[in-house]
């Protein structure tokens, strides 16, 4: 990767770009999967563990006055418990460290923790510690400690491979348009976007039906699957008319005007799955494109019905 030119900013390269500066001044030794996928995997006496963490900051991740302290423990774990689920793996541990102000009620603190167990339940983990202090925001940094009895990466998928999805898709997205908006409703959309519900079961569940790459949808569909895509240097061709669409979030474009597609491609915070297939896909896995070869002169990329899609193919830090 080409240096930055002097004086650049973090603004002016983009989230992906600096990620990608880091990675190139660290090291990977002893590491299985090293930074750019969804955890690392790191190797042990006897196997291998998965890792992975993440930060929410108020007013940019979640909103106080939109959303519980249960809620956004839940949002938290959820976010990272997905990162290895996306592995194929399970989760057994997370630490949380939290900054928060200090004239916040310890009760919202409590209720904030509690959302965190109440999440890390649905797949048998615990929070195994953490840190805090004080802050000028309530900023909520997790990390996920799993495992996976087969891995499955980011760049392994290949030409002629299926595409699935599972899980929600755009009503999180929906739920923060209309949120933004000053409604209250469509009660699902907008419940999705204060706790997002992945798809726990299908991370493995994939894994074990021999799925070559996988991620979790949580920028946006395509710019999620533009890392599989990318990674494994493929296209991927998706097909509009094999989505579904919720009733929410057709509610939620016809309110605004818009293309209920787009929440779909576009819309994050929802924690599904997309995964690459050679060959069948699993029960409660929906397709909806297919891999191939670039042409000549083309670049690895998603596609929707043959076409670049026009617009921002979803969140983007520093923009």
């Amino acid at each position: 990767m080409n240096p930055p030119p002097t004086g650049a900013t973090v603004a002016d390269v983009g989230e992906f770009a600096l990620i990608g500066l880091i990675r190139e001044r660290l090291g990977t030794s002893g590491l299985i999967v090293g930074p750019g996928d969804d955890a690392a995997e790191i190797a042990e006496p006897g196997g291998s563990f998965l890792i992975s963490s993440d930060l929410l900051v108020e007013g940019r991740h979640f909103r106080r006055d939109w959303s519980s302290a249960d809620d956004i423990g839940r949002k938290a774990a959820a976010a990272n418990l997905s990162d290895i689920n996306a592995m194929g793996g399970s989760a057994s541990a997370l630490t949380v460290s939290l900054g928060i102000p200090g004239d916040t009620e310890v009760a919202w603190v409590l209720q904030l923790a509690d959302g965190l167990a109440a999440e890390c339940s649905a797949v048998g983990a615990e929070i195994a510690g953490g840190d805090v202090t004080a802050a000028d925001q309530v900023i909520v940094a997790v990390t996920a400690v799993g495992s996976a009895e087969r891995t499955v990466r980011r760049d392994a998928g290949a030409a002629g491979d299926v595409v699935a999805v599972a899980g929600d898709l755009g009503l999180a997205g929906a739920g923060f348009a209309a949120l933004s908006r000053g409604f209250r409703s469509p009660r699902a959309a907008v419940d999705a976007h204060r706790v997002p519900h992945p798809p726990y079961e299908a991370g493995p569940q994939a894994a074990a039906a021999g799925a070559s790459a996988m991620i979790d949808v949580s920028d946006g569909l395509l710019a999620d699957l533009d890392h599989i895509a990318r990674a494994s240097g493929v296209v991927i061709d998706l097909e509009s008319t094999l989505f579904e669409i919720p009733e929410p979030v057709s509610t939620v474009a016809d309110a605004l005007g818009s293309d209920p597609l787009t929440f779909i491609l576009t819309g994050g915070d929802d924690y599904g799955l997309v995964a690459l297939f050679p060959s069948g896909i699993p029960d409660g896995w929906t397709r909806v494109g297919a891999a191939r070869h670039p042409s000549i002169g083309e670049d690895a990329g998603v596609l929707v019905d043959g076409m670049a899609f026009e617009g921002s193919p979803g969140h983007q830090h520093f923009r």
